[in-house]
């Protein structure tokens, strides 16, 4: 399908339906197109390039590319192994909870098509971190991170729990957890990146990660909206907790500037997308200097094209929210572009 094709053709077509429903078609329609034989490997042949050039080694895991797909897409696992096949070098599941909980109610996901971002208020919708891991067991030689977060039930003053559940449940599936604490659509989760609370947990996490023999990367995952000295707390947190690296940002409740109607953009949840861009990166250039590049970052929000993924200039490159980044076409053709790119 070529670029144009898309845009003029089935972009407008698709935008003619519900956000939540037409990410549930591409979903099902990745997963079927790819029961068709040699359709796996023709996607392989059309988006995937390996070159040595290509490969990062970041807290002891070898990517075979630095361009991943964020948590958000495949909730559940079960697309995984499809979606490898695009030439993403890691993929991102999640966020998982240790109950399996609806999410909020519906209609959680708004388009800003003069904006080219989208609002959600999903609330950690996922079927339970049991039932991912039966599909994780089928996983071969994907790079698979973890994102855990806690139940919308579980009180924060017990939210450890949740995390130790999820972390000790999926250890042996993933290559890296991702500590999800920025959401802004699971009331009062924010308030665990308050210093104490999140020290007090990534220590708790870590000490139940280094009883293994071989303990696996940990990360953080924080927030767009973290004042400078936020996120020098989180430079603190992450020496005194020995961590691996930092996941920035996730969605924003800022609306600074947008194009879009007000009946949309007044719509409660994180916004992604073009709009975040700029803050997310930001914040990882903040992180990135103010830390004497002292941890790694994987770089989360706004990439579109190919030069937004080389504007990224860190240790790992992640596609936040593929429905809405010029969907299709545009957001896969960010990996294999930025290929083209690094290899010229």
């Amino acid at each position: 399908m070529s670029e144009q094709m898309y845009k003029k053709l089935i972009r407008p077509i698709l935008f003619l339906f519900d956000a939540e429903k037409v990410h549930h078609f591409s979903f099902t329609s990745i997963r079927l197109i790819h029961k068709i034989p040699l359709v796996a490997s023709i996607i392989r042949y059309l988006y995937t390039v390996k070159h040595p050039k290509l490969e990062r080694e970041v807290f002891g895991i070898r990517f075979p590319n630095p361009v991943g797909l964020a948590a958000g897409f495949d909730k559940d696992a079960k697309l995984f192994r499809e979606l490898s096949n695009f030439g993403f070098g890691f993929i991102e599941i999640g966020t998982l909870t240790p109950k399996p909980q609806d999410g909020n109610p519906k209609k959680r996901l708004f388009r800003l098509q003069a904006d080219q971002g989208i609002i959600n208020r999903m609330g950690f919708n996922n079927q339970g971190v049991e039932a991912a891991i039966k599909r994780l067991k089928r996983n071969k030689n994907v790079v698979i991170g973890g994102n855990i977060g806690k139940n919308k039930i579980t009180p924060n003053d017990q939210a450890t729990d949740d995390y130790l559940i999820c972390l000790d449940a999926l250890f042996d599936y993933v290559d890296y957890f991702v500590v999800n604490v920025s959401s802004p659509n699971t009331p009062n989760l924010r308030d665990l990146q308050e210093k104490k609370p999140l020290t007090a947990l990534l220590k708790t996490l870590q000490i139940e990660n280094h009883k293994r023999e071989n303990p696996k990367p940990i990360l953080l995952k924080i927030a767009p909206d973290l004042t400078e000295s936020q996120l020098l707390d989180i430079i603190d947190i992450v020496a005194d907790t020995k961590i691996d690296g930092v996941i920035a940002t996730n969605t924003t409740i800022a609306r600074d500037g947008l194009q879009s109607k007000a009946e949309i953009t007044k719509e409660t949840g994180g916004l992604s997308g073009k709009p975040l861009r700029n803050r997310s990166t930001e914040v990882i250039r903040f992180l990135h200097t103010k830390s004497k590049n002292s941890f790694p970052i994987i770089g989360v929000g706004g990439i579109q094209t190919p030069q937004d993924a080389i504007d990224f200039d860190f240790s790992e490159i992640s596609i936040d929210n593929i429905l809405v980044k010029n969907a299709g076409n545009d957001c896969l053709d960010v990996s294999s572009g930025k290929y083209s790119i690094l290899l010229s």
